[in-house]
């Protein structure tokens, strides 16, 4: 079974910037949801793993081969969707697949055959011959998937590609996601909790370039039990509050504001206990668990 080993992860920028440290992950087939705010790391790693850039520490292994030393042993398997891809505005989807195809190295029969079925994976059999000019955030993202399946890769990498869509074309992509998974692995790199929550089998979180915890879904939820409540305050409490708590979500009432807190004790005598969410979750372990 293929997996990928990281022990010890770190890059330096300068001699006082780490853009990563210390991280060390074994990831195996399924969808892993590397999450973490703007700035945390996320890129740093995911161009370590892609091969674009060299670890300044530790070790990236592809079924024990060392991708540093060997770096072809993984870009032959490799898809990679960066978070600012771009594309050839004045050609269509079939010519740019056709020109990545080439890239890739795979030969024009093969690589025909290929485009045809991925147009259709990613819904964009209509839309081939069109400019991609004039396509939408979405439908550019959809191109930017089908390249990197060109090689039906082993392991699959995609950087915040949900970000600057709208809500129907996140779930499509998210979708998309889910039914590519099967015998590959893929990392998804979000700060959007909801694109994780829908599509991950498995959760690694990270922030200020640090694996602050990686686990199952559930297994996140089940460690936040008793520890999210809620209970109405009025609008002026409310600054006060956030100060002194994580605030999860508020909710504007008449009789004032609905809020939901994540604390390891009661913060208040009318707070109810009530069922974490995965947002609850990544706020606790972000905000240091207070």
């Amino acid at each position: 079974m293929m997996k990928l080993t990281i022990t010890n992860l770190g890059k330096q920028y300068r001699s006082d910037l780490w853009g990563l440290r210390n991280f060390s992950l074994e990831i195996k087939p399924g969808i892993l949801g590397l999450l973490g705010p703007n700035g945390a790391g996320k890129s740093t790693f995911m161009r370590m793993l892609a091969t674009i850039t060299k670890p300044t520490d530790g070790k990236i292994l592809w079924d024990d081969v060392d991708v540093v030393k060997s770096p072809d042993a993984l870009r032959t398997v490799l898809g990679y969707l960066p978070q600012d891809f771009g594309v050839y505005p004045n050609l269509n989807a079939v010519e740019f697949l056709e020109y990545m195809a080439a890239i890739k190295g795979l030969d024009s029969a093969s690589a025909k055959k290929r485009i045809d079925e991925l147009l259709q994976i990613v819904n964009l059999k209509d839309a081939a011959k069109r400019p991609l000019g004039g396509y939408s955030g979405g439908m550019k993202q959809r191109v930017g998937i089908a390249q990197a399946l060109l090689n039906d890769p082993q392991l699959l990498i995609v950087d915040e590609p949900t970000v600057g869509l709208d809500p129907e074309e996140r779930v499509r992509f998210r979708n998309l996601l889910s039914d590519l998974s099967g015998e590959r692995i893929v990392i998804l790199s979000t700060h959007i909790v909801s694109d994780v929550e829908a599509t991950a089998t498995h959760i690694a979180l990270i922030n200020q370039g640090r694996l602050l915890c990686e686990s199952a879904p559930e297994d996140l939820l089940k460690e936040l039990e008793g520890k999210v409540w809620e209970w109405t305050v009025s609008s002026n409490d409310l600054p006060a509050l956030k100060q002194k708590h994580i605030v999860s979500g508020t909710i504007r009432k008449s009789d004032g504001v609905q809020v939901r807190v994540v604390s390891a004790s009661q913060p208040e005598v009318q707070a109810k206990s009530i069922s974490p969410s995965l947002e609850d979750a990544y706020l606790y372990f972000i905000g240091g668990r207070q």
